[in-house]
């Protein structure tokens, strides 16, 4: 018998769950949304995953349904999970990850430690919390923000008139999250595997770098994180997982503040940025994990193979050309850093691989990471 796992989504997040497969003897098929996307190579149906008839098709010829982005709508899972498909993680999970209103509202319930928040409908409701919290505060849109979309700084309640103007011409209405500006030292990350039958796996908690709002570097694990403050984040991340019912890869992003606190920021449950330092730094890489998670079969061991691992992101390429042009002199000049590429046509902003090292000296790791994805890059 042959394991049959359908991802909805034809990012790089399908992509790297490719190669694991393969090692698995696992049937992987993709639901992309175009041609020529980076998970082409496993892409066996193109449509759109809003539509429930493409999605129920798809899923006819798995044995699981998983995905590589959070934005299927919550009445196509529901309807496949009434049609007795084994979706992972499942529409009451994801949902709160595709709502960050419900997800505040459900980790309020849980006890988790976040930041102060609001939803707010109008002017004066932004006001009103703007008042109560410096006179700065973070404005979010609940749905589809990611990677600095949807996130704006105000000091000023009319900084987000164009939003509520959206939301007023929004049949459905709606409101905007508004959060306190949290005093934060530096940005973490904890990942934990969680599968059907309740079985957890926790990795280390790492250390994320953000630059314009995207993830640039991942420390792995975070350096001086000390052992209370690996224990509270992986507590977290448990408590999160069994709390919103996560089954597959969680990822849950954290300010650590000045005064030693650690606040819930995001939550992601597939495979994030995060975690691909795994890929080469631990005995089981999230991607590997996933697939053994969805598929209710034991986790692997999250444990590092080196003291430290660093990945770098490549954002945008070079400016003239593609990626493979770079590789002879990024692979002869660092030749223990491994490169990822994600298929795509490098444009400014845009994720279009990483690369990672590991070794025992953080210094060395994070400059061979640096130094090989920068031949990917034109000052």
């Amino acid at each position: 018998m042959v394991l049959r796992v359908g991802v909805v989504g034809g990012g790089q997040l399908a992509r790297m769950m490719i190669a694991p497969a393969v090692e698995l003897g696992v049937e992987i098929r993709v639901l992309a949304e175009a041609e020529g996307m980076s998970a082409a190579l496993a892409a066996t149906a193109v449509g759109d995953y809003r539509d429930v008839e493409t999605v129920r098709a798809f899923a006819r010829e798995v044995d699981v349904l998983t995905f590589d982005h959070e934005h299927v709508p919550h009445d196509v899972l529901a309807a496949l999970v009434d049609a007795g498909v084994a979706v992972h993680p499942g529409p009451d999970a994801l949902r709160f990850a595709q709502d960050k209103l419900h997800m505040r509202a459900r980790l309020a319930e849980l006890g988790m430690p976040q930041p102060d928040w609001a939803a707010v409908s109008d002017r004066a409701g932004l006001q009103d919390f703007l008042d109560a919290h410096g006179g700065r505060a973070v404005v979010k849109t609940p749905r589809g923000g990611y990677d600095g979309k949807g996130v704006r700084v105000v000091s000023a309640a009319t900084e987000a008139d164009d939003w509520f103007t959206a939301l007023a011409e929004d049949a459905r209405g709606g409101e905007l999250l508004v959060e306190e500006l949290v005093d934060f030292s530096r940005e973490l990350a904890q990942q934990v595997a969680r599968r059907p039958s309740g079985e957890v796996a926790v990795y280390p908690v790492v250390e994320t770098i953000q630059r314009g709002g995207v993830c640039a570097e991942v420390l792995a694990p975070a350096p001086h994180a000390g052992e209370r403050m690996s224990q509270v984040a992986a507590r977290v991340g448990v408590d999160i997982a069994e709390g919103l019912g996560v089954t597959g890869m969680l990822a849950v992003e954290l300010f650590e503040t000045t005064d030693d606190r650690i606040l819930v920021n995001e939550l992601a449950m597939r495979p994030h940025n995060s975690g691909h330092w795994s890929q080469d730094g631990a005995v089981t890489g999230q991607f590997e994990q996933h697939l053994r998670a969805v598929l209710d079969l034991p986790l692997g061991a999250t444990d590092p193979i080196a003291p430290w691992s660093v990945m770098v992101n490549i954002l945008g390429g070079p400016r003239e050309g593609g990626l493979v042009e770079r590789f002879p002199a990024a692979m002869r000049e660092h030749p223990t850093a491994k490169v990822h590429t994600y298929g795509k046509d490098p444009r400014p902003g845009r994720k279009v691989g990483h690369v990672t090292a590991i070794g025992a000296d953080l210094d060395d790791v994070a400059y061979q990471a640096r130094a090989a994805a920068s031949h990917f890059l034109d000052d």
